[in-house]
Formats: C-alpha cells, sequence, structure tokens
C-alpha cells in the first residue's frame, strides 16, 4: 500500500510539472498567406497594443532598430525572387527589422531569421536589401500593431505597417509578367519531351504499346540531347510490342550513350537486354 501511495504522488507530481498555464498572449502571434502576381508571400509575427502607451519616438525610439514587432522578429518568406523598395532580394526567408524615424523608415531584409528581438551582434554581410520609405501620418489611432497588403496590381502589392497613427508602406515586385508570358509560351507549343516520355512510360505498363511507341517516339523526335533513359524505354516498349529489331537497335542506342556518360548501371541492363535478345 505504501509503495502504490508514493507511486501515485509521483505521478501527480510529475504531471504537475509538465502543466502549463494557458492564457491570452499580450502581444499574439499571426500569420498572413498571401499570393503577390503567381508569388506566394508569407508574414509571421507578434502584434502588440498601445495600452495607453505613446509609440513612436517613445515605446519604439526614433532611429534605432526594431524587430518590427514583439517577441520573436518578424519574418517574410518569398517563393520566387522579388523586389522589394526597387531592391533585388531572392526567394527565401528573411527577418524584417526596421528603423522608424519622424519622416522615413528604414526597412532591411536581414538573412538571420531567427532571433529573439534583434540580433545580438549585427552582421552587414546579413543584410539582404535595404530601403528607406515615408512615414505616413493617418488621422486615427490603430490600437494594435498591423502588418496587411494593399494596392494589388498585376505583379506587385504594397506591404503596410500600421501602428499608433503612423503608416509606413514598401513595394514588392513579383516576377509574374515574366512566369506568365512563359507559362503561355509552354503551353502554346504543346508538351514536353518530359511529358511525352512520362505519357509513354505510363501506356507501356498498362498495356497500350501503341499509344507507348507513339509517345516514346516524340519525346525522343523533340528532346535536345539525347537521353540514354529514353533509348532504354524505347527498347523495352518495342520488345513489349514483339518488335525485336527495334528494340535492339533502341538498346545498342542506350548503351552507346550510357558508356559516353559513363552510367554503370544502365550499360549492365542493355547489355543485358541485347544478350536476352540475341544480339549480335
Amino acid at each position: 500500500m505504501k509503495k502504490i501511495v508514493l507511486f501515485l504522488s509521483a505521478a501527480l507530481l510529475s504531471l504537475g510539472i509538465e502543466a502549463q498555464v494557458k492564457a491570452p498572449q499580450p502581444s499574439p502571434t499571426s500569420k498572413i498567406e498571401q499570393v503577390i502576381g503567381l508569388t506566394d508571400v508569407a508574414v509571421e509575427y507578434s502584434r502588440p497594443s498601445m495600452r495607453g502607451r505613446a509609440i513612436f519616438g517613445n515605446l519604439v525610439p526614433y532611429d534605432k532598430l526594431w524587430r518590427t514587432g514583439a517577441n520573436k522578429n518578424t519574418q517574410i518568406t518569398f517563393g520566387d525572387d522579388v523586389k522589394v523598395g526597387g531592391k533585388e532580394l531572392k526567394k527565401g526567408t528573411y527577418a524584417i527589422f526596421t528603423k522608424p524615424g519622424k519622416e522615413t523608415w528604414e526597412v532591411i531584409f536581414y538573412s538571420d531569421a531567427n532571433n529573439w528581438g534583434t540580433p545580438r551582434k549585427w552582421d552587414d554581410t546579413k543584410v539582404a536589401a535595404k530601403t528607406s520609405v515615408k512615414a505616413n501620418t493617418i488621422p486615427m489611432n490603430v490600437e494594435t500593431f498591423t502588418i496587411m497588403f494593399s494596392d494589388f496590381k498585376m505583379d506587385s502589392a504594397v506591404m503596410n505597417f500600421i501602428w499608433e497613427n503612423t503608416e509606413a508602406a514598401i513595394t514588392i515586385e513579383t516576377p509574374a509578367k515574366a512566369q506568365t508570358v512563359a507559362s503561355i509560351e509552354k503551353t502554346m507549343a504543346g508538351p514536353t519531351d518530359g511529358d511525352h516520355y512520362q505519357a509513354a512510360t505510363f501506356y507501356k505498363e498498362t498495356g497500350d504499346v501503341a499509344k507507348a511507341i507513339e509517345h516514346i517516339e516524340k519525346a525522343i523526335s523533340i528532346r535536345k540531347e539525347p537521353a540514354f533513359w529514353y533509348h532504354r524505354q524505347q527498347s523495352l516498349i518495342y520488345a513489349k510490342g514483339g518488335d525485336k529489331a527495334g528494340a535492339i537497335k533502341a538498346a545498342k542506342t542506350s548503351l552507346e550513350l550510357a558508356e559516353k556518360a559513363g552510367n554503370a548501371d544502365y550499360v549492365k541492363l542493355n547489355k543485358d537486354s541485347l544478350a536476352e535478345w540475341g544480339a549480335k
């Protein structure tokens, strides 16, 4: 009985240690997922509130580095290369740091995105892009710090930082026009050699040899550089269709290309098939 009591006491103590009080956070986290043009953009940040305090020039000093929110620094992720305030920025995840001023804000995209607050030691080599934007006075107080997107165009949008009676905005430009043109040209040009190769493989496996032959021959004809795996697939399709001569010819081509590429696996596969098919 004594052992059972001790066991239960230990278990309850363990539960007490692991238990955590859950309560609303003073600066709740927020995540925005937005498509600008054709580019995925995501922002994660914490949202402090005024709560009767003066913000810019007081709680957030002018011309000092700010995490642009609360708690962990604000992060932004771009799915494509973009321009921010006219500056080139590679796709990836960045911390957004700002230096709010009375008339302008400096907006900094920092490649080390995993800081609690601002970096202990600033590293200029990690500044991926930096630009200045105008600070605007708005005719009301916004209680809670807000990041939002507005002014959407075909290939751009504006990211707004709003708190107290201040708003600063930076334009994000995406490669939507170039991406759309490329998509149109690809669609108008029809299926690629890779599309035909995948179709040929599918039809071979499902037993429609005629369609498999049609697609593998199209894939080989439109591919710019000969590929040993394409001709290997061609040999297997011909063999499945009973065209031994065609299979041998395709296997010999695949073997030659595989030897040039130094691919020992395909060299062996082709030699084994040629032996099986009685090639001379």
